[in-house]
């Protein structure tokens, strides 16, 4: 079974996960924050139940959800993400890139430079010529950060995400590329 590998660049880790970060992991999916964009907050068994399956398709995929750790920080400074698009869309199949960092880590560059490391990655060791990102059409600072990392937006590629209820104001999203 794979085992997902650590990836470093200059002030964070990305790495598997321990015990110790469920807590803070369930923390920050019940802060109303960060959880802005998706369609609500984790209660504690949802949470649990989601840290369960990320961390073990992590590890069964050598890819996923990477927890991110800054080197001069707390332990847990949220997720990165690398993972085939869990839906069917007019882009699919692809490989997207995300993040969700805990609210006092906002602001510092670590979710521009985490999900650099991983977009490394796709192209240098999962060697696929494209990576996606997506996000609420009302969440400019996720396209804040797609546009920091070099992506692109095609408005004609913008799409009704098929996990968001009709009429949710979320349900609108927006598509970014990156290509090797």
């Amino acid at each position: 079974m794979p085992t997902a590998p650590t990836i470093e660049s200059a002030r964070l880790t990305l790495r598997g996960w321990r015990d110790d970060d469920v807590e803070p992991w369930t923390a920050m999916g019940a802060d109303e924050r960060v959880m802005e964009f998706f369609p609500g907050t984790y209660d504690r068994p949802k949470a649990l139940s989601i840290a369960a399956l990320i961390r073990a398709a992590l590890d069964a995929n050598g890819h996923g959800w990477w927890v991110l750790e800054p080197k001069e920080g707390p332990a847990f400074g949220g997720v990165i993400a690398l993972q085939a698009v869990p839906f069917e869309a007019p882009f699919t199949p692809a490989i997207e890139v995300g993040w969700r960092l805990p609210y006092d880590l906002w602001g510092k560059g670590y979710a521009t430079e985490g999900a650099r490391a991983a977009l490394n990655f796709a192209f240098d060791k999962l060697h696929v010529d494209e990576v996606v990102a997506m996000t609420s059409a009302l969440n400019l600072r996720s396209q804040r950060v797609m546009e920091r990392l070099g992506m692109t937006r095609d408005p004609g590629d913008d799409f009704d995400h098929p996990k968001v209820p009709a009429g949710n104001r979320l349900q609108r999203h927006v598509l970014y590329r990156i290509r090797k």
